[in-house]
C-alpha cells in the first residue's frame, strides 16, 4: 500500500461512475453548454434540498462569497464580521465587494463565537459572515438573533457544510444568504471549479443572476457592472449526479469519524468534538497537537499524508498587511493555526487505511 492520501477524488467518481459518464454526454450531445437546463435542474433541486426558495449557480465559492455581499448592498467602508481561522477565501469576498473583514476568535469547535461578535460592532458593520468551518455548523440561530437585534445581514459560507443542519434548518437556510463552493474535494464536489448560493429573497436571487451574467438579465442589455461568473451545465449536470447521493455520502464520513474518534487514544492528540445541536459531516477530520510539525513528519515517514488548514490566519497574511494586524491580535486563532492537523478523510477510506494512520498516530 503506497501513502495513504488525505483525499482521494478518484474513488468517489469510481463509486458513480457509470452516472457521472451518462450525464456528461447528454450534455456534451445536448450542444448547450451555458446557462441552460441542466443548471435550471441542479439550481431547483438544491434549493429543495437545503429548504430555500432560491438558488443561483456561480463560478465557484469565492464568488459566490462576492457576489452575495455585493447583493446585501456591501460596499466601501462596510465591515463584515467574521471568523479569523477560516479560508482567506471567506475574507476575501468581502474585500471583493468593497467592504472590510473585522476578525474576531472562534470556540473551541472552531466555529465562530458568538459572545465576540457584540464587541466589534460599528456604526460601519453591515453583515455577520458565518463559516460552517471542517464540516461542524456554528451557532448559526444564536449568531442570526444577534444579527437581527442590531439590524445586520448574516451570510453564510457553507464551502464545507454540505448538507448540515444548523439546528432546526440546513446549513446556508439560517442567515440571509448561503454561499456554497463545489470545487471538487468538497463532500458535494464537481469536476472543476463551481459555486452557488441559497436565499429565500427573490430580489437578492434576482440581482445575483443578473451580476453572475456580466450585470445582465436580458441579453446585451447590461444593467450594472457585472461578473462572468457562471456554473456550466457540465458541472451542473454533474452535481446533479452527486447531490442524489450526498446523504449517504456524508453519513460514510459521519461512519469514518467514528471509527477514527474510537481509535485515536494519544493523549497528545485533541479530536474533534461535535457541539451539541450541531451536525459535523467531516468535510475534514482535523486533530490538534502542540508538536503538530514533528506529528506531521512522524505521520509522512510512516505513509500517512497530512495537511495544515490553514497553517498563516488571514489576518497574518500579506494580502491583509494593510489592516496592521499583528501576531498576538487573535491568540486564539493563531494557536489553532499552529496546532491543527488535518488526517485522511475522504469517500471511500478503507478500514484498513484508517487503521494505519490511527496505529501511527497512537505510536507518536
Amino acid at each position: 500500500m503506497g501513502n495513504i492520501m488525505t483525499n482521494r477524488l478518484d474513488r468517489g467518481f469510481e463509486r458513480y461512475q457509470d452516472e457521472f459518464e451518462s450525464a456528461a454526454l447528454k450534455v456534451l450531445r445536448s450542444g448547450w453548454y451555458i446557462l441552460g437546463k441542466e443548471l435550471e435542474n441542479f439550481e431547483k433541486n438544491y434549493a429543495a434540498f437545503t429548504g430555500s426558495r432560491f438558488c443561483a449557480g456561480c463560478g465557484n465559492g469565492l464568488d459566490a462569497l462576492t457576489l452575495a455581499c455585493r447583493a446585501i448592498g456591501i460596499s466601501a467602508g462596510d465591515e463584515v464580521i467574521v471568523q479569523g481561522n477560516t479560508f482567506i477565501a471567506s475574507a476575501m469576498g468581502i474585500s471583493a465587494a468593497g467592504g472590510t473583514p473585522v476578525f474576531v476568535e472562534p470556540d473551541e469547535y472552531y466555529q465562530l463565537d458568538p459572545s465576540q461578535i457584540e464587541q466589534h460592532i460599528t456604526e460601519r458593520t453591515k453583515a455577520v459572515m458565518v463559516v460552517h468551518l471542517y464540516g461542524q455548523t456554528a451557532k448559526a440561530e444564536e449568531i442570526k438573533a444577534i444579527c437581527d437585534k442590531h439590524g445586520l445581514k448574516m451570510i453564510e459560507d457553507c464551502a464545507q457544510s454540505h448538507g448540515a443542519y444548523a439546528g432546526r434548518k440546513m446549513s446556508g437556510t439560517v442567515g440571509d444568504i448561503g454561499c456554497f463552493s463545489f470545487y471538487p474535494s468538497k463532500n458535494l464536489g464537481c469536476f472543476g471549479d463551481g459555486g452557488a448560493i441559497v436565499t429565500d429573497n427573490e430580489e437578492y436571487a434576482a440581482h445575483i443572476r443578473q451580476l453572475r451574467n456580466y450585470g445582465s438579465s436580458v441579453r446585451y442589455h447590461n444593467e450594472e457592472l457585472g461578473v462572468n461568473s457562471r456554473l456550466d451545465e457540465m458541472q451542473a449536470a454533474l452535481l446533479n449526479v452527486r447531490l442524489s447521493h450526498l446523504k449517504e455520502l456524508n453519513e460514510e464520513r459521519k461512519a469514518a469519524a467514528a471509527v477514527y474518534n474510537a481509535g485515536i487514544t494519544n493523549p497528545k492528540i485533541i479530536k474533534p468534538v461535535c457541539r451539541e445541536g450541531a451536525e459535523h459531516v467531516y468535510h475534514q477530520y482535523v486533530i490538534r497537537c502542540s508538536e503538530r510539525d514533528a506529528l506531521a513528519e512522524h505521520l509522512k515517514n510512516k505513509g500517512v499524508d497530512t495537511i495544515i488548514h490553514y497553517p498563516i490566519p488571514p489576518h497574518l497574511s500579506k494580502a491583509y498587511a494593510f489592516l496592521g494586524l499583528k501576531e498576538g491580535s487573535l491568540p486564539i486563532t493563531e494557536e489553532y493555526a499552529k496546532t491543527v492537523l488535518s488526517i485522511p478523510m475522504y469517500n471511500g477510506i478503507t478500514k484498513e487505511e484508517q487503521q494505519t494512520v490511527i496505529e501511527a498516530i497512537n505510536e507518536f
